[in-house]
């Protein structure tokens, strides 16, 4: 199969990839941008869900203006759908080239570069731009399925009469738990909203809080799960697939008996937003050099390693956004290496993005 050649082949049509899509058509240079899904910001529309505040963050240590202005959230907060509606019109206007629904495989190195393979086709490149962001879901690992072990929820008004369960600890949980409570309070719905983690504490961004603080604050009903571990998967006398989540147990000091508090739903009711797997097996598969945390053994602390212009150990492939969130192990000059926090923003991924591009000028 012949593959069309490209100075620049960028995966993913996320905040990063567009951006890398932009400035690598000012300047001159060939480019095609690859997406999995049907539509740019794919990922993002299936991490946000309906009506989920977005907002310009800048983090610290940087300064404004957005790096490209085109691409910034409005100064006030609006809805995802509108931010995605502004961004669709971006793609217009720069007619920039994306091909959709091209799902990414592999990369194989050749004389003169790279071949990136999809399912569907194969592009030569110079130069790759790793932007597919992280959005790979953990599995549940019970029997029975959750609604569902992805980020995404479209029909909120769905659950507005049922007792809901959410489980996980993170952004996209709460941004759930939000939109839950909110579609219910609205209705005057008396179901509330369960919200369980495995562990004591929730870890939610500042952006995120606020969101979810402002619907407690207008009478949301939530109720906290603390420490609640779903456990079995089962099948009632009706032959329901049901969900099992207990806290922690009291122990019984005259035997080894454990007296367990724990609550039933059934599955339709349960929404599992337990994160995502990060995409250290597809650098390690892709042989792109990652690196064991300090003090930490599991595969799943092992990050990138990049130099200052986000290249990674393969000369011409870089990464950017979310794929190498939330850290990264930086090359220094002089070949020791030090790891930075890599906020997971839509303007650190635009960012990164004019620096993997000015990397790729000054070859």
């Amino acid at each position: 199969m012949n593959s069309t050649k490209y100075d620049i082949v960028i995966i993913g049509a996320g905040p990063g990839g567009l951006a890398a899509g932009i400035k690598a058509k000012e300047a001159g240079k060939s480019y095609v941008i690859i997406e999995k899904g049907k539509k740019v910001f794919q990922g993002i529309i299936d991490s946000y869900p309906k009506g989920k505040s977005v907002y310009p963050t800048i983090p610290k240590g940087h300064e404004a203006p957005f790096p490209i202005k085109s691409l910034e959230p409005p100064k006030e907060k609006v809805a995802v759908e509108e931010y995605v509606e502004q961004i669709e019109a971006v793609v217009q206007s720069e007619n920039l080239n994306i091909i959709y629904e091209e799902d990414f495989k592999d990369i194989e190195e050749e004389s003169e570069g790279y071949i990136v393979k999809t399912q569907k086709s194969q592009y030569g490149a110079k130069n790759i731009i790793l932007a597919f962001g992280s959005n790979i879901p953990n599995d549940l690992g019970l029997y029975g399925e959750a609604k569902t072990v992805a980020r995404k929820l479209e029909n909120v008004e769905d659950y507005v009469w049922l007792p809901t369960l959410v489980l996980g600890g993170g952004n996209a949980a709460a941004d759930i738990v939000a939109a839950l409570s909110k579609a219910k309070r609205e209705a005057a719905s008396y179901m509330p909203v369960y919200w369980a983690h495995r562990k004591e504490t929730f870890r939610i961004n500042k952006d995120t809080a606020r969101d979810l603080g402002e619907e407690l604050l207008l009478g949301g009903h939530v109720k906290i799960l603390q420490e609640a571990i779903p456990k079995i998967g089962e099948v009632d006398s009706d032959g329901i697939d049901r969900l099992y989540i207990h806290q922690s147990p009291g122990i019984n000091q005259k035997s080894d008996v454990f007296v367990y508090q724990g609550m039933s739903f059934p599955m339709k009711n349960v929404i599992a937003c337990i994160g995502t797997q990060g995409p250290t097996g597809v650098f390690k598969n892709l042989d792109l050099k990652v690196i064991d945390r300090e003090g930490f053994t599991s595969s799943d602390d092992q990050i990138i390693l990049l130099d200052k212009n986000l290249q990674t150990s393969k000369d011409g492939i870089y990464a950017i956004g979310g794929s190498i969130s939330p850290t990264i192990m930086e090359l220094q000059g002089d070949g020791s290496s030090t790891e930075n926090k890599h906020p997971n923003l839509i303007y650190t991924a635009i960012k990164d993005a004019l620096i993997a591009i000015d990397g790729i000028l000054s070859k």
